[in-house]
């Protein structure tokens, strides 16, 4: 009874940050989330009124982008990891990743911000790439557990109907282990969507509704934190209302992440 007693009282001290916060931004940022807040682009600074809808949808647009990067990658690294652990080139290829995985965000958009906005200017492509650099390890270490958990008997029975080792693993294994692959995948996209340091150096941002990847596009961390850094208070509530709908987008794909391999 006392050892369960301890482990509840752990638990409430690591989750009452969390709801502490979550309901700080309910309560002062919900008000804000109205049909302009998802329909409107910001008001000037410090009037009342406007939304984040160029926030959102770039948001949208980066992370798409982030994911042909960092799921294209990130898998087939995994992969090699996984089926290939005596080829010579695998200790480096996991030293690399390792060390992606330990690089901060800052760093990641410092290195998009000399390879693309110094030559081409800021824009959203240069966001998704930074944000794509941040997934990599992270899909890379989820496809290469999962893919170990693959029975070995699976590729033997492959193998023995005479398919190549490559073709086993693209049409036997990869799909044996796609739920935990994908949700490796979602929790990636939900622990970059938030990055706002990387964006600063690259993204940019921009007050209008912006598609062009070419061009410098808004997002939800940017305008989280232009708006809790301004003097004015309607600048804030649309801060805090921007955070708690992130916070909300980051919970519902943790949520489907861990649903989706409990199904699997």
């Amino acid at each position: 009874m006392l050892m369960g007693g301890l482990i509840l009282l752990a638990t409430l001290i690591v989750v009452a940050p969390l709801i502490l916060i979550f309901a700080y931004l309910v309560r002062e940022g919900l008000g804000a989330m109205n049909l302009d807040f998802f329909t409107k682009t910001p008001a000037p600074e410090g009037e009342s009124g406007g939304g984040l809808l160029n926030a959102i949808l770039g948001s949208l647009e980066m992370l798409a982008m982030a994911s042909v990067i960092g799921v294209g990658v990130g898998v087939a690294g995994g992969i090699f990891l996984a089926e290939y652990p005596r080829h010579p080139l695998m200790p480096s290829i996991r030293m690399i990743s390792d060390v992606l995985a330990g690089i901060p965000a800052i760093v990641m958009g410092l290195v998009a911000y000399g390879l693309i906005v110094l030559r081409f200017g800021f824009s959203g492509l240069a966001g998704a790439l930074a944000l794509g650099f941040l997934m990599i390890p992270i899909v890379v270490r989820t496809s290469e557990e999962v893919l170990k958990l693959v029975p070995q008997t699976v590729r033997e029975a492959g193998l023995a109907l005479g398919l190549p080792k490559w073709l086993v693993t693209l049409k036997i294994v990869l799909p044996a282990a796609a739920g935990g692959i994908v949700t490796g995948v979602m929790l990636a996209l939900a622990r970059v969507a938030g990055e706002a340091a990387p964006l600063l150096f690259t993204a940019f941002g921009n007050n209008l509704v912006n598609v062009d990847p070419t061009k410098p596009m808004s997002a939800l961390p940017l305008e989280i934190y232009r708006g809790a850094t301004s003097a004015y208070d309607e600048n804030q509530r649309m801060a805090k209302a921007g955070a708690l709908l992130l916070i909300l987008i980051i919970f519902a794909t943790s949520l489907l992440a861990r649903r989706f391999s409990r199904r699997k």
